[in-house]
């Protein structure tokens, strides 16, 4: 494993975290989606404290997660249907 240790601050909190180098982009690309989509809360709607906009911003990711995971299984179960469709009718023509 090829690990490096970064730093991210997430609701100006530093958090050390160690990774492996492939994932270093994407922790930081998250990192940074989490702070704008903070900041976006912030801008738009009344808030108490930080937690406040951490709890909105959990919920809308894993929203957005929970329906594409949604999408990706229709997706593959159609998919598989009409692959096996397509099969039989190949398999008759034969």
């Amino acid at each position: 494993m090829d690990e490096l240790s970064i730093s991210v601050t997430i609701a100006d909190r530093p958090y050390r975290l160690k990774v492996e180098k492939k994932e270093e982009e994407t922790i930081r690309k998250a990192t940074k989606l989490i702070e704008n989509t903070m900041k976006e809360y912030s801008a738009n709607y009344a808030f108490k404290d930080k937690q406040d906009l951490l709890a909105m911003v959990a919920l809308q990711f894993t929203t957005s997660s929970l329906n594409f995971e949604s999408q990706i299984d229709f997706t593959t179960n159609k998919l598989e249907t009409k692959l096996t469709e397509i099969d039989q009718v190949l398999s008759e023509v034969k």
